[in-house]
């Protein structure tokens, strides 16, 4: 059987003491790595290697249809959805599928009628942040006319 360690603060159980203690950096705030070019900071190294290549500009990770690279492998599969048309993500009000879980998310605020996006100027609100920064270029053209 399997010895399970549990978070005391949520109590997550982790059978490695490591990924415990990784985990832990969540609730004390404590990021032990930090990247020498820009100072960002991280509760684990792996993130910082591939923060680092923002920097760096490596990305190792190509797409074989296309050659469009990335910094990530996650975000590889992802895209290589468009080639495959693979859409595993469906809404449950209309059936209607997406390749990616925050387009679907976005989806169905057509359904909930939900509007998460306000605009500071105005207070309008909107359903995707694009249609936001759409709605705020009408803002900055009335400073530039006065």
């Amino acid at each position: 059987t399997r010895r399970f360690m549990n978070c005391d603060q949520c109590g997550k159980a982790f059978t490695e003491s490591g990924h415990l203690k990784t985990h832990q950096r969540i609730h004390s705030g404590e990021k032990p790595y930090s990247c020498d070019q820009c100072g960002k900071a991280f509760t684990e190294l792996s993130n910082l290697k591939i923060h680092q290549r923002i920097h760096s500009g490596e990305k190792p990770y190509s797409c074989d249809q296309c050659g469009k690279a990335f910094r990530q492998l996650s975000n590889l599969k992802i895209h290589q959805r468009i080639h495959s048309s693979e859409k595993p993500y469906s809404c449950d009000q209309c059936g209607k599928a997406f390749s990616q879980l925050g387009t679907l998310k976005a989806h169905q605020r057509i359904h909930s009628r939900e509007k998460p996006y306000c605009c500071e100027q105005c207070g309008k609100f909107f359903l995707c942040s694009s249609a936001l920064t759409a709605h705020q270029l009408i803002h900055t053209k009335k400073k530039c006319q006065n």
